[in-house]
């Protein structure tokens, strides 16, 4: 029986990883692809934003797989196939403060599956600056390291001496601009790398979870983005504001909206905990 080819989709939090999996999903390489998406949160904005309805997608929304998903990764997995509709290839795409070699391990019993490596996107913009915090650096690390093959999103142009250096000190192995290469073919192409087993230190996350039909001043929306606490790393979600919805992504420093049709305000945000707390970020959203 050909087993099915498995690839971790790995980054740390707004990296990119929904977007590359969007794009692997747009090119035309002829594969039947499906794509198990564990999200941070329980409400999962990423299954939302995936952008096809001709592959499987099943959405796992608890949290760190090393710690508390394998049984419901494999009971995803088992959902899939027994659906009938054999893909391909499998997709997972890991959360950003997943584990990418636990959820490797979680998969490599099953006689059914083969491993087909490990893709860890690293943010352009914010990883050196996330490779020199000594809170989160040993986990950024150990999914820089976990990667058969590192993606660098973000960046119009090539990526620097200094960002490069940061990744060979941190285990990357050639690292490439993600607008640089067919992503399917380099997907289908990799060449998987032995596999440790060591999970890296890091530290707990606050989540934060906001639903509502209110709708906020588009003016005042930019000036509370801007005092948002400053250990709210990631957020995002859709925003119903006086001149429309928006489609909100925030990453470290960097804020993103952009114009959707959402019907509702649904918004995660995440950070690490010695940094901020879900009081903080709920004090500082009601206060819009």
């Amino acid at each position: 029986m050909m087993r099915i080819p498995v690839t971790i989709v790995s980054g740390y939090l707004g990296a990119g990883k929904t977007t590359l999996i969007n794009t692997l999903l747009r090119e035309e390489h002829g594969l039947r692809l499906a794509v198990l998406v564990n999200d941070f949160g329980s409400i999962n904005i990423d299954a939302a934003l995936i952008e096809s309805d001709t592959v499987d997608s099943i959405a796992l929304s608890n949290g760190c797989v090393c710690c508390s998903l394998s049984d419901d990764l494999l009971q995803s997995v088992n959902q899939l196939l027994a659906t009938g509709h054999k893909p391909d290839h499998i997709l997972i795409e890991a959360s950003g403060v997943a584990e990418p070699v636990a959820i490797a391990n979680a998969l490599l019993g099953d006689s059914r599956l083969s491993y087909a490596g490990i893709i860890t996107v690293a943010d352009g913009r914010n990883i050196e600056a996330l490779l020199d915090d000594s809170l989160l650096a040993p986990q950024v690390s150990q999914q820089i390291r976990a990667a058969d093959l590192v993606l660098i999103s973000k960046l119009d142009d090539a990526p620097s001496e200094p960002l490069l250096e940061h990744l060979a000190a941190n285990g990357a192995r050639s690292p490439l601009r993600i607008d640089d290469i067919a992503l399917s073919q380099m997907l289908f192409d990799i060449v998987p790398l032995p596999r440790g087993a060591t999970p890296a230190p890091h530290p707990g996350y606050v989540s934060w979870q906001h639903r509502s039909d209110r709708v906020l001043d588009r003016r005042a929306l930019g000036d509370k983005l801007a005092e948002r606490p400053e250990g709210l790393y990631r957020m995002k979600g859709f925003v119903l504001t006086s001149g429309g919805a928006y489609e909100l992504h925030i990453v470290g420093r960097h804020v993103e909206a952009r114009r959707c049709d959402a019907s509702e305000t649904i918004l995660v945000g995440l950070g690490p905990e010695k940094r901020v707390t879900r009081t903080e970020i709920e004090n500082w959203w009601s206060g819009a």
